[in-house]
């Protein structure tokens, strides 16, 4: 039972985790609460701006996964790490400001304690808010 924890900690430093909490992080939609605050029409445009309220639990992955369109977050509470494709995961602490470009893939996670963000999605109408990207083959 031991090879279980060892290949899920070096699965998530591949990903990007770092080896400290890389055995203890989890992906589980139950573990990630995402509140619509409001939402908005951008004016002769085909996008809305929809405001979100998103808990994740303490050690908690969200998935790799896309935005049909750009996100601005702000972190409340707790450390969370942003892993976009192609650069190095950044850790933002308490009042610091996430940017996603528009369709950029990527992940992100919390530490030992929960996080709280405030997002603001500018994004196509009528498309998801978040898309799973599918495991490469």
């Amino acid at each position: 039972m031991k090879a279980f924890p060892l290949a899920l900690a070096a699965l998530a430093i591949i990903a990007g985790a770092p080896a400290s909490i890389a055995a203890d992080i989890v992906t589980s939609e139950q573990a990630i609460r995402r509140t619509v605050l409001h939402r908005t029409d951008v004016p002769d445009s085909n996008c809305e701006v929809v405001l979100v309220l998103l808990e994740v639990a303490a050690n908690t992955r969200t998935g790799k996964h896309t935005h049909a369109g750009t996100v601005t977050g702000y972190v409340l509470e707790g450390d969370y790490t942003m892993s976009i494709e192609g650069q190095m995961p950044h850790t933002f602490k308490p009042g610091e400001v996430i940017a996603v470009p528009n369709g950029a893939p990527h992940d992100e996670y919390s530490g030992s304690r929960p996080a709280k963000l405030i997002a603001v999605f500018t994004v196509e109408k009528g498309k998801p808010l978040t898309s799973p990207v599918p495991p490469a083959r």
